[in-house]
């Protein structure tokens, strides 16, 4: 009897020790977002308010992104994505599209100065984060905006863009994309080789997020500086699909000094995820057509969310610190960074990443990886501030 209760004792002790353990990471963790600069390389707030402006000051009812959410999380340079639609490509409208995205984003700032302040350079951001507000640095996901004007990266460097995702959806005049087949370029276009060397030029950080294999290592061949994967994750985990990055692309990272930011979207996390993602939407789409409705129908929303609760597809945020293991494990602890997609992957986001106040559980969870907090804020800005400020050297 003495012997059980000792061993009841010892039990308890350990709960107790490690549920205290837990809580002081925890608050460490909080501690650490608030200390250290955050940016996450991918927020698409713009398209968002596209459809309609909000007041981002306050706590919203919808979206991932506010500034009460941001600062809670301890969210301090968010890059806004001036998102444009492979469609304008055909539609044409591509440039005007990108312009009136960068306006809203001034518009935010000039409706909150005491909250907001545009940024446009690594020294910016350090400014306004000591000034305790949210700096909006912008990039600009598909270069599609550019058209076939190489002086158009000068025009959108002037206007703020700090990136640029070559493409989008489909492959466009600069490259191919990871999310069509048609190959039209192997790679690079020859006019988009004079891309990738004017944003060199200009201070322009080329993102390889959305393209091709072949467009990374082509880039990787002739860039004069690092270059970002703004909201990418790891193919290890999801075999087969390009949008993520390959463990051979992401070694080429280390040598070429550059970051990958880890999408937090759940289909990027997981093979499960993608499979009940799939899944749900061939049923959502059977379902459309026999009903003769469209995406803009409410019976279909009805129907899509009835769908989805029935067959949840959310990973889980050690899920999601898994893909920042494996870029460490392959190219080492300067390489990796935050790229979450916020507004930019619907209801998709995995358990415990669900909004921008999420930014201290994933530093939790990194914390209990082992994880020191160097690491840490290599991973929240320093590896990215390394990139930018060489990008910004560079054109100097």
């Amino acid at each position: 009897m003495k012997k059980l209760k000792h061993i009841l004792l010892i039990t308890i002790a350990i709960l107790i020790g490690g549920c205290s353990n837990d809580a002081a990471l925890k608050k460490r963790a909080y501690e650490l977002a608030h200390e250290f600069i955050i940016t996450d390389g991918h927020i698409d707030v713009p398209w968002r308010l596209n459809d309609g402006y909000e007041d981002l000051s306050v706590r919203t009812e919808g979206g991932d992104f506010d500034y009460v959410r941001a600062k809670e999380g301890g969210l301090d340079a968010p890059f806004m994505s001036i998102y444009v639609p492979s469609s304008y490509q055909e539609t044409g409208g591509a440039k005007e599209k990108a312009d009136s995205l960068i306006d809203l984003v001034q518009r935010i700032a000039d409706d909150h100065p005491d909250k907001f302040e545009v940024a446009t350079s690594v020294a910016d951001v350090n400014r306004i984060f000591a000034d305790g507000k949210i700096a909006l640095p912008m990039g600009m996901e598909n270069g599609a905006p550019i058209l076939d004007d190489l002086s158009n990266i000068q025009y959108f460097y002037d206007r703020g863009i700090r990136y640029i995702t070559l493409t989008h959806a489909k492959d466009n005049l600069i490259c191919d994309s990871s999310y069509d087949t048609t190959n039209t370029w192997g790679g690079l276009s020859p006019f988009g080789r004079e891309v990738v060397k004017e944003m060199n030029r200009v201070g322009i950080m080329v993102d390889i997020s959305h393209v091709t294999d072949e467009v990374i290592n082509q880039v990787l061949d002739m860039t004069d500086v690092p270059v970002i994967a703004s909201h990418s994750s790891c193919r290890h985990f999801t075999p087969g699909w390009e949008r993520n990055m390959g463990d051979d692309e992401i070694r080429r990272l280390k040598d070429n000094g550059g970051v990958i930011q880890i999408n937090y979207g759940s289909s990027f996390v997981t093979q499960e995820a993608q499979d009940k993602r799939a899944a749900n939407s061939e049923k959502i789409a059977a379902y459309a057509k026999e009903n003769g409705l469209t995406a803009d129908d409410d019976e279909l929303k009805d129907y899509a969310k009835k769908v989805r609760a029935e067959n949840p597809m959310y990973a889980d945020i050690t899920e999601v610190v898994d893909h920042f293991d494996r870029v460490v494990e392959l190219a080492g602890i300067d390489h990796v960074a935050i790229g979450s997609d916020y507004d930019g992957v619907g209801d998709t986001l995995p358990y415990g990443l669900k909004d921008a106040a999420s930014y201290p559980n994933l530093i939790y969870h990194l914390l209990k990886r082992g994880y020191s907090e160097e690491d840490i804020e290599k991973i929240c800005y320093k590896n990215i501030w390394r990139v930018w400020s060489a990008v910004e050297a560079a054109a100097e």
